[in-house]
């Protein structure tokens, strides 16, 4: 396990430092009972004490899937603090799956603290600024027909403009080979790194830190991430940017 923070207060250095208390607590919420066999893979609580949330801060959680980041941050920020999950309006039509996740997700037994918002990329227009803006596994579907063929750049530009200054956008995505940029986006639903992260720093950001949590050595980057041989043990990268305050 390596994490590398250059200049930013609050990641873990390497080492195993202990787990704080609240990310602790909140992974073992009787919420995420079903969440529980995923912790091993997807390093929860890792990711989180990495990322640095905290008790009280605001969050948003960009296409949150069927919620297994929502149930770790409800419960990190606590009552205080807010989780805002994002759909783009382009998805969620009237008696789709993702209508319906959304409506089951916003509404989970347990979780108070949770606002679902539709939104069209690339605008996001948040009701009010966030600590922490996060997505997983999304950010090479934005260039993609899927939402719309968004640039990601100027996506970066509307969370920039979301986040609180010295807020955080922290991005976990699936390998791909070298120099194949935006390539396999729609195809193997990979993204070059080194892309993603001139693309997000050209909006202003300042990259402040990587951790190795999801990499994947195994992983030749050849193969569609939902391909049996490798669906959930992918190469991934996890980056954090902040907003200069």
């Amino acid at each position: 396990m390596k994490f590398f923070a250059l200049g930013l207060t609050g990641l873990l250095l390497a080492g195993a430092a202990p787990l704080p208390d609240y990310v602790a607590s909140a992974v073992n919420a009787p919420v995420r009972h079903a969440d529980k066999i995923k912790d091993a893979s997807r390093h929860g609580a890792e990711i989180v004490a990495f990322m640095g949330l905290k008790p009280g801060q605001k969050v948003a959680d960009f296409l949150p899937g069927r919620g297994y980041w929502t149930r770790i941050f409800s419960g990190v920020v606590g009552q205080q603090g807010h989780v805002f999950d994002i759909w783009p309006s382009l998805m969620v039509t009237p008696g789709s799956k993702f209508e319906k996740t959304m409506t089951a997700l916003s509404h989970q037994s347990g979780i108070t603290n949770v606002t679902a918002l539709q939104v069209h990329l690339p605008s996001l227009n948040l009701p009010e600024p966030v600590d922490v803006f996060f997505t997983s596994q999304n950010l090479h579907d934005l260039p993609t027909p899927f939402l719309g063929n968004t640039d990601i750049t100027a996506f970066s530009k509307q969370v920039f403009a979301a986040l609180k200054p010295g807020g955080k956008f922290v991005v976990i995505d699936h390998v791909a080979v070298a120099g194949a940029g935006l390539t396999q986006t729609d195809t193997l639903h990979r993204i070059e790194p080194d892309t993603a992260r001139k693309a997000i720093l050209a909006a202003g950001f300042t990259f402040a830190g990587e951790s190795s949590l999801l990499a994947n050595p195994q992983d030749n980057h050849h193969l569609k991430v939902f391909d049996s041989k490798i669906r959930g043990k992918t190469d991934q990268f996890i980056y954090v940017f902040v907003k200069p305050e």
